[in-house]
C-alpha cells in the first residue's frame, strides 16, 4: 500500500495513537507532518522516520492552525490527507460538571476537528482528491458515565464526518471517522489511575473493569487504529465514505 508523493497532516502526533499513525503513513512513503503543542515529543517522532517532520500548535486555535499548515506546506506541499486525532477526555460526574469543563471537551475534541478540516480541505479541492479522517472513539456512538462532555463531543464529530461526506461526495475527497474502544496509551494510564483515585480499587482491577467493555477481552493496541487509517487513506477506499468505522473487538 503506497502513499509515495503525498502529504499527510497527523494532529495530536506526538504521542500514543498518533505518532503510530504517523508512523504507519511515513513507512508507506507519505510525508508526513505532526501537529501538537509540544516539541518535544512531536520531535521525538520526527527523529523516528526520515518522512515525518514537525509543527507545533494548538489546534483549538483556528489562526494558529492555519499558520501551522502554512508552515507545514513550505516543508512537504500541499495536503493531501488530514488526520484529525488531536483529543483529550475529562472524567467528571455531570452534576459536578462546570460550564467550563463541557466547553474544554467540545473545544478540544470537536473544534479542533472542525479546524484541521478547514485548515486541509482547500488543497484537496484544488487537487480533485484527498482523505479527511477523524479519530473519534466509541464514545461517538454509545454514551459512558463520568465523561458526558467528551461523549458529547465525539458524537458530533461523527455528525460533523457524516455531513461533511455528503457534501464533498462529489469532490474527490471522502471523510470518515474510525472509533476505537480503550486503546493502550498515556491517555488510558490515566483513565486507570482516575478509576484508581476515586474508587479505591487496584491499577489491575481498574483496567480489568475497561477491558471488560470490549469482548475480546483486551484493549486495542495504536498500530490497530493506525492500520485502519492507512487502509482509509489507500485507493481500496475511495468509495468509503461517511463511515464510523468501529474498531473495538466487537464493543459496537
Amino acid at each position: 500500500m503506497s502513499l509515495t508523493g503525498q502529504h499527510a497532516i497527523v494532529t495530536g502526533g506526538g504521542t500514543g495513537t498518533g505518532a503510530a499513525i504517523a508512523l504507519a503513513l511515513a513507512h508507506a512513503g507519505a510525508k508526513v507532518t505532526v501537529m501538537g503543542r509540544r516539541e518535544a515529543p512531536l520531535r521525538e517522532v520526527a527523529g523516528q522516520h526520515r518522512f515525518v517532520g514537525y509543527v507545533t500548535c494548538d489546534v483549538t486555535d483556528p489562526v494558529a492552525l492555519r499558520a501551522a499548515f502554512a508552515q507545514a506546506r513550505g516543508l512537504n506541499g500541499t495536503v493531501d490527507i488530514v488526520v484529525a486525532n488531536a483529543g483529550a477526555a475529562n472524567s467528571v460526574p455531570f452534576r459536578k460538571a462546570t460550564a467550563e469543563d463541557f466547553q474544554s471537551m467540545l473545544d478540544v475534541n470537536l473544534k479542533g476537528v472542525f479546524n484541521s478540516f478547514q485548515a486541509g480541505l482547500g488543497d484537496m479541492e484544488q487537487a480533485g482528491g484527498g482523505r479527511l479522517i477523524a479519530i473519534a472513539s466509541t464514545a461517538g456512538l454509545k454514551g459512558y458515565p463520568y465523561v458526558s462532555g467528551y461523549c458529547a463531543a465525539k458524537h458530533g464529530v461523527v455528525g460533523l464526518v457524516r455531513a461533511l461526506a455528503l457534501e464533498l461526495a462529489r469532490s474527490g475527497v471522502t471523510v470518515n471517522a474510525v472509533c476505537p474502544g480503550f486503546i493502550e496509551t498515556p491517555l488510558l494510564d490515566r483513565s486507570i489511575a482516575n478509576i484508581v483515585d476515586k474508587t479505591g480499587m487496584s491499577p489491575e482491577d481498574a483496567a480489568k473493569s475497561l477491558r471488560r467493555s470490549n469482548p475480546q477481552g483486551r484493549f486495542i493496541q495504536p498500530d490497530e487504529v493506525a492500520q485502519t487509517v492507512l487502509w482509509l487513506c489507500s485507493d481500496a477506499a475511495r468509495s468509503v465514505n461517511g463511515h464510523a468505522l468501529s474498531v473495538s473487538g466487537g464493543e459496537i
